[in-house]
């Protein structure tokens, strides 16, 4: 199915920090596995976000086929590496949108959108002029471009990222990305100028802002203490500029044990990250608990809602 708005895309992409120059007009494939046709996994409301924004009626989540990361563990891999999905326009992504409103969503959770941003963005005017009203939230691994970030402005009201790794001999290993924190550094600084500090709701929910999310991984304890000294140097230069959420729900997916992450983090190791980002005064946000890593979290891509 060939979308007529696919002239909103590049003739050669550079929409993510691969750079691969694919001619996604014209249907080429690019490094992430996008071409010019929307692909959507799965629309439905989510309940395992952090409780700002899944709230009581849940995240109005859409899943988004492709990725630009190749993260060996990515417990999405059937949408991410794969490709799993439906070909749809902007028209019924736009509709989407509108069919999460109207069932309670608090947000509009776009997962990993980055690919697919030009046509997104139509989707948006088009749901907005029809009266969507919540809050965008693009939700990504927080290997981006600065100027996609800056491109976003005026749709993403609140950005939930990824700070996977210091270490670029780690993140080359498990995510085939060596610049991976050169390039999330500068990007999630450019998210957090974009929104401004977080702002709530009177239900507690968020409105806009940046969380920063960190995956503690088994075996790399070093890396996320790393992980975890960069974000206190954030919040100790403007404190809560963000909120910071530590996960523990690392599950070995996909090829991860053919990477040495065969097992699931002790919970000795989850309580020394937990408590090196205490000492560090990154208080103010989320740590998940141990049990959080059970595979039920994982979503089945089945195109639920789409």
């Amino acid at each position: 199915m060939s979308d007529p708005t696919s002239h909103l895309l590049p003739r050669r992409c550079t929409l993510c920090p691969r750079r691969c120059g694919a001619d996604r007009a014209a249907g080429q494939t690019g490094y992430c596995g996008a071409g010019d046709t929307l692909r959507v996994a799965r629309a439905a409301l989510h309940f395992w976000e952090e409780p700002c924004i899944s709230g009581t009626r849940g995240s109005g989540t859409i899943f988004f086929s492709g990725c630009t990361l190749k993260c060996c563990y990515c417990q999405n891999y059937p949408i991410s590496a794969e490709g799993r999905g439906k070909e749809i326009t902007p028209d019924r992504l736009a509709e989407i949108c509108l069919e999460l409103q109207q069932k309670g969503a608090h947000n509009i959770n776009l997962v990993t959108p980055g690919q697919w941003r030009p046509l997104i963005q139509l989707a948006l005017d088009k749901a907005r002029a029809a009266g969507l009203h919540l809050p965008i939230l693009c939700n990504t691994g927080g290997y981006e471009t600065v100027e996609n970030v800056q491109a976003w402005a005026g749709y993403v009201d609140i950005w939930l990222a990824d700070l996977k790794y210091i270490s670029s001999s780690l993140s080359a290993e498990l995510s085939a990305a060596p610049d991976y924190f050169q390039t999330a550094k500068p990007a999630i600084e450019a998210m957090m100028a974009q929104t401004g500090r977080p702002v709530f709701d009177e239900e507690g929910i968020l409105q806009r802002g940046v969380i920063l999310r960190h995956l503690a991984l088994p075996g790399q304890i070093q890396d996320s203490f790393a992980v975890l000294d960069q974000m206190a140097a954030w919040n100790d230069a403007d404190p809560g500029c963000f909120i910071p959420s530590l996960m523990s729900q690392f599950t070995p997916f996909y090829k991860a044990a053919e990477h040495g992450l065969g097992r699931r983090i002790t919970t000795y190791e989850y309580r020394r990250v937990v408590n090196y980002a205490m000492d560090k005064g990154l208080t103010a946000g989320y740590m998940q608990q141990k049990s959080s890593a059970r595979e039920e979290y994982t979503p089945d891509f089945d195109l639920t809602g789409v």
